[in-house]
């Protein structure tokens, strides 16, 4: 583990060396909170990254929406101090909740009441652009790009740094070791970190599964029809187990919106054109599939198909190695649909950044990796909570456990009168976007609102103005 915090600029040739592997949101943050404890941070990163803020490969969900929920706001702004002013100068849209959102779920539709949060819609390219363009501009750091880690040096008791490969070189090529005292795995969804890990002779963590099937497909429209970019912003369409079909519109930067449309596993969304304006016919009003019809598609459908949630348990017992952590979706990685791993990348490197800076404990791998992993656990209990309920879903995390039986009947009065209450929807909503705990919809208030309170009037029909 790297222990020594720098103090001052000056950086010496050798020194601590920290390597990352993968360069995208995770990665990046990770590597800026490293300097502060490393002479040299290596960002391993397996695309050559574009000039501007454009789509890549490795990251296969960018041509997707993404939104930032209001914790990684936050966190964004406190690692990287006047970012959110950055992103509104790039033109992302800040779209209030549940002002500007025409929203749809369980049977109801949302009263348009006063934001009490606010998400950023901009596109994912443009967000991590402007956190690769201020992480990278601190000289500590270096990226190899073009490059794939197919390996981790060291043995069952600790990792002392990475094997890699040039992109595109031959799969029986040598790899070239580099040598590391701390090495942090944020590959992503599809790391290979556990395969790693065993190679070495260390124990692969246990990891917790739940896969509902869900699929999605996206386009770019230009709004022709005046629905959105006045009066509303934006269109959500929630799915539960009752009804499975989702949709959400969001405005992007360039003045355009994204449509994405959710259907579980065996009716998934197709991505021939026609056809994917038909299944919005699928959705309980015939709002989405008439903007569809209505505006004019500016890209192809594109469609995407690996959302189980997957969190992997380097916090529990086993022979695991020193010298190795791992932080964002190669931890924990949720149902893309609720829109939490931005944010969830950013709050983990906050808690990197405390765990490695407190003063009252030595910062050991254990110890910080379950700081990390506690940095995620409210995501986790929303995403997997809900799709635990939903029809087919498949896994091995599937148990209800006392707690939840508890709390349901509770929970559910909330979840049907959030949509049009002024004291349980701002609790709920704060809740969801990670920035309170899960009890603040316990708080006195909105205990009294939830049990004894009259049930809300919401709209009958898509509420199109506030």
């Amino acid at each position: 583990m790297v222990k020594s915090t720098r103090t001052s600029g000056a950086r010496t040739p050798g020194g601590r060396h920290a390597v990352v592997v993968g360069g995208s949101l995770a990665g990046l943050l990770a590597a800026h909170v490293l300097t502060a404890h490393a002479d040299r941070v290596t960002v391993v990163e397996r695309d050559r990254y574009p000039e501007g803020p454009v789509p890549r490969a490795g990251v296969p969900q960018s041509r997707h929406p993404h939104v930032l929920l209001e914790a990684g706001q936050l966190a964004l702004e406190e690692l990287l101090p006047g970012f959110l002013g950055e992103l509104r100068a790039a033109g992302a849209p800040r779209v209030g909740m549940p002002e500007d959102m025409v929203q749809w779920q369980n049977g109801r539709w949302f009263t348009r009441l006063p934001a009490t949060t606010h998400l950023y819609t901009g596109s994912r390219a443009q967000l991590e652009q402007l956190v690769r363009r201020r992480v990278l501009a601190d000289p500590a750091i270096t990226v190899a790009e073009g490059t794939d880690a197919v390996g981790l040096l060291g043995d069952a008791s600790r990792v002392r740094g990475v094997l890699l490969r040039d992109r595109g070189a031959a799969p029986d090529a040598r790899p070239r070791p580099v040598e590391a005292d701390l090495v942090v795995d944020a590959s992503g969804r599809g790391t290979k970190a556990p395969r790693w890990l065993a190679d070495l002779g260390a124990e692969a963590p246990p990891e917790e599964v739940i896969d509902t099937g869900l699929a999605y497909a996206s386009r770019v429209y230009r709004d022709t029809t005046g629905t959105l970019g006045g009066h509303a912003l934006g269109i959500n369409i929630v799915p539960n187990p009752a009804q499975p079909y989702g949709a959400v519109v969001l405005p992007l930067e360039d003045g355009t919106h994204i449509a994405t449309m959710s259907g579980l596993r065996g009716d998934e969304p197709p991505t021939d054109e026609e056809e994917f304006t038909a299944y919005a016919k699928k959705l309980p009003h015939p709002l989405v599939h008439r903007w569809l019809r209505d505006s004019e598609p500016l890209t192809p459908v594109r469609g995407f198909g690996r959302t189980s949630n997957v969190r992997r348990r380097y916090d529990l017992p086993g022979r695991r190695p020193a010298g190795f952590l791992a932080t964002g979706d190669a931890l924990c990685t949720f149902n893309p649909i609720y829109g939490q791993g931005m944010a969830v990348a950013a709050l983990n490197a906050v808690a990197l950044r405390d765990a490695l800076a407190d003063p009252r404990r030595t910062p050991s791998t254990a110890r910080v990796q379950r700081a990390l992993l506690a940095a995620s656990r409210q995501a986790w209990d929303i995403s997997a909570g809900a799709d635990k309920k939903m029809p087919g879903v498949l896994g091995n995390a599937l148990t209800v456990t006392a707690a939840d039986r508890l709390a349901g009947p509770y929970l559910r009065r909330v979840q049907d009168r959030y949509p049009g209450d002024p004291v349980i929807g701002p609790a709920f909503r704060s809740v969801l976007t990670l920035t309170a705990p899960l009890t603040s919809v316990f708080a006195p208030k909105v205990v009294r609102a939830v049990l004894f309170g009259p049930a809300p009037r919401t709209p009958a029909e898509p509420p199109m103005t506030a």
